[in-house]
């Protein structure tokens, strides 16, 4: 099967200048920097410290995902909801988005018999209400996810449906129930097993912006017929595919590399801008990717570094009417990803009676033709304007291909860490707001955090009309 690849002749100085592109010269300088970060990850693989590299390799999970996940469709469920939010969620909606299509949930004959997939990444009451309002409470089953058990989000929706499941349904309704968790420990873990919901494990080591490939992700995807099996095939193929420490051998490396070196030159923002709206979610996931895992404070010794490249989703061709002229004419600041597809599953030919002669040039031509034409014609303009820009190629989106995809992703980042020095398997910042809200909510233990919130906003955290510093 053809590979997906990596093409960057457009960040190159060659095409776009030296003065906002990478010269030969700069890849020959980090050349041997950058094949040291990559043997330092390999001994750390070694030894056991970097366990999502191996997930396509655990055959165990996959069975078991599978053997749930052919259950849920045995006992005819109508819906299948996925609570979590963050990692617990964006890969899901990445699979699901790109392998399913948008309009899944509205096509039975998409479907063909599976259930409908909600990915419920939010608090807001009113989306919440909206999805009570659309399911039918006895045909649902929902699928909470969350390693610790204590994920403030996860657990106010865990709590709000299992107060209606056993409203419902009575002392039966774990069966309603999968609870994605820790493999030995936390308070899901504990209500699970004192409920007797079916339970998967998330992998010890394995954090949720890197657990797409675990039964964080696959779950919801073998439940909409999603073949898991070739989509850990994809990340198998890709990691086969990364393992030389040459910059030029290594398509991970590389793009990190590239993208390490632009951030020193100034181009600090990363954007994602897929030519298929399959993949507006992969470029969401990439985001909390990119920004939890490379923006820090510190350095692995200690130093203050603020370090981060900042991620942004555009999509193509809607974005080029309203993000692209600020990249073609405002700072140079940045360096854009096109994620390009080589077949669409459908073809949509416009019509050639066309009624107004300026429209000529249309006619005959598909949908995906002018697609095409307008994903070209954004390169080219970028390209003659000195805007560094490279393209991720997929003959088609399939699952071996998405699975190649995401573990590419998963696999740069780790070693852009590397590159920038930084630890991007931690997240103190994420933390620290975590701990707060907690503290306002009257946690115990945070008796103290909360008075000095309460201190420092002064007043009520709702504003209201003559307060100081409210107009």
């Amino acid at each position: 099967m053809q590979n997906i690849h990596l093409d960057f002749d457009n960040v190159m100085a060659e095409r776009i200048g030296e003065e906002h592109g990478i010269t030969r010269a700069e890849l020959g300088d980090i050349r041997e920097r950058a094949a040291k970060c990559f043997q330092n990850l390999v001994k750390e693989r070694s030894g056991g410290l970097l366990p999502f590299l191996d997930l396509p390799y655990d055959k165990h999970t996959t069975a078991r995902v599978s053997e749930v996940a052919n259950d849920v469709k045995k006992r005819d469920f109508s819906d299948f909801v996925v609570l979590g939010i963050g990692g617990s969620a964006l890969g899901n909606i990445a699979l699901h988005m790109a392998l399913n299509g948008p309009l899944y949930n509205e096509l039975s004959e998409v479907r063909k018999g599976c259930p409908r997939i909600h990915i419920i990444d939010t608090i807001d009451p009113d989306i919440f209400n909206g999805l009570l309002r659309l399911i039918n409470l006895e045909k649902t089953v929902f699928n909470v996810i969350s390693k610790s058990g204590t994920t403030v989000e996860t657990v106010a929706q865990f709590l709000i449906v299992r107060d209606l499941l056993r409203k419902k349904l009575g002392n039966g309704y774990g069966k309603n129930l999968i609870a994605t968790t820790d493999p030995v420990d936390g308070a899901l873990r504990r209500i699970a097993g004192e409920d007797n919901y079916t339970t998967l494990d998330i992998p010890e080591g394995v954090g949720g912006r890197f657990s797409v490939l675990t039964p964080v992700g696959l779950l919801s995807a073998a439940v909409s017929g999603i073949d898991i099996e070739a989509a850990l095939a994809g990340a198998a193929s890709m990691d086969r595919l990364c393992q030389s420490d040459d910059i030029r051998q290594n398509p991970a490396l590389m793009n990190a590399v590239l993208q390490c070196i632009s951030y020193n030159k100034g181009k600090q923002i990363s954007v994602m801008m897929p030519y298929s709206s399959r993949l507006k979610g992969v470029a969401e996931w990439y985001c909390q990717l990119w920004a939890e895992s490379l923006g820090k404070k510190l350095s692995v010794d200690g130093e203050v570094v603020h370090c981060g490249p900042t991620p942004v989703r555009a999509l193509g061709p809607t974005d080029q009417h309203s993000q692209l002229q600020l990249y073609m004419e405002g700072p140079f600041d940045k360096v854009i990803t096109f994620l390009i597809v080589g077949r669409f599953e459908s073809s949509i030919k416009i019509p050639s009676d066309v009624p107004d002669k300026n429209l000529a040039h249309l006619s005959g031509h598909s949908l995906e033709e002018l697609m095409e034409a307008e994903r070209l014609g954004t390169q080219a303009a970028l390209t003659e304007n000195g805007r560094p820009n490279c393209t991720i190629y997929l003959p088609e989106i399939s699952a071996f291909h998405i699975g190649q995809l995401l573990y590419l992703f998963e696999l740069q980042t780790a070693l852009a860490g590397k590159l920038f020095g930084i630890n991007p398997f931690d997240q103190p910042g994420v933390e620290a707001g975590k701990l707060n809200a907690n503290a306002l909510l009257g946690k115990k233990g945070l008796e103290g955090r909360k008075k000095e919130l309460e201190q420092f906003y002064g007043r009520r955290h709702d504003c209201k009309e003559g307060e100081e510093n409210v107009i």
